[in-house]
């Protein structure tokens, strides 16, 4: 698959030449595959959100920034990149600006100069993707739940129909269940529509769960790469850096340490759950 990110010795200094100056990106070079859900996790102040604003177009740095084609170091691609990147911080419903769902899920398409047609398409698409329904399209976004306020939200970034969703802690302030039905929102975007989704988050059963690789970063720089098994079977240097590995990764190791036969590289409980029965049924 194409390279939908491609990084390259990515250096980036805050207040460079004061006494607050600071390295907060060193020599980072990563890849993400078109339609792939990449993770990146790390400590407080390891860089995590830093580099996604690089990947939005937002900070730049020294180096080769190349996304969705377009290569950043032009200012004028890092201005137009929110044609074909959507970026959502945490609280996104904080943004809720318009009269009506429809006119706030509206805004984007409109301001590039779409036909009403084509706006309508898309709005009514986006809002059925995070499962609004119509008899709410035309009242006030602020008379909506604080979980539905947020849907509409991401409804107006999906209403540019994206090609890459980059996510900063999204789910934040929600409950479990929001947080499930958010998370099963973005997979399922990246799953059916190739949508390249970059998430940074600190819910490792999450990564565990949604994430196809994930980037570990540490101190501003690319501690750790591999897929989702790889990274947490290397407990002692996850946990060594501050992080927690999934509840799954502990249990298949303690039973392991107890001779019991276990499949190796468990990270989520429905695997846990499989080779537990397994166990079970070899022991009745």
């Amino acid at each position: 698959m194409p390279e939908a990110i491609a990084i390259n010795k990515l250096n980036l200094v805050y207040a460079p030449g004061t006494p607050m100056e600071r390295h907060a990106l060193k020599n980072i070079s990563l890849s993400v595959r078109q339609g792939e859900f990449r993770a990146l996790i790390g400590p407080q102040g390891s860089g995590k959100s830093t580099l996604l604003q690089v990947m939005a177009g937002l900070m730049t740095g020294e180096g080769t920034i190349i996304v969705a084609g377009q290569d950043l170091a032009d200012k004028k691609k890092r201005l137009n990149l929110w044609r074909r990147v959507g970026v959502i911080f945490q609280y996104p419903e904080k943004q809720l600006f318009e009269d009506s769902v429809f006119n706030d899920v509206a805004f984007g398409p409109r301001n590039i100069g779409f036909p009403e047609e084509e706006v309508t398409r898309r709005v009514y698409k986006a809002l059925q993707t995070v499962e609004i329904e119509e008899q709410y399209h035309k009242i006030s976004p602020y008379k909506l739940s604080g979980g539905q306020q947020r849907r509409v939200a991401i409804a107006g970034i999906l209403a540019m129909e994206p090609r890459i969703l980059l996510l900063d802690e999204p789910t934040a302030g929600l409950d479990p269940r929001g947080q499930r039905q958010l998370m099963n929102l973005f997979s399922d975007i990246c799953k059916e529509h190739k949508v390249t989704v970059v998430l940074v988050t600190h819910d490792m059963e999450e990564v565990a769960r949604r994430a196809d690789s994930v980037s570990v970063l540490y101190n501003g720089q690319l501690h750790l790469q591999g897929t989702p098994a790889e990274i947490f079977h290397r407990i002692g240097e996850i946990e060594q850096i501050g992080l927690a590995v999934p509840f799954a990764t502990k249990l298949a190791i303690a039973l392991k340490e107890k001779g019991l036969l276990m499949k190796e590289n468990i990270t989520t409980m429905q695997e846990a759950e499989q080779e537990v029965g397994k166990l079970l049924k070899k022991h009745k």
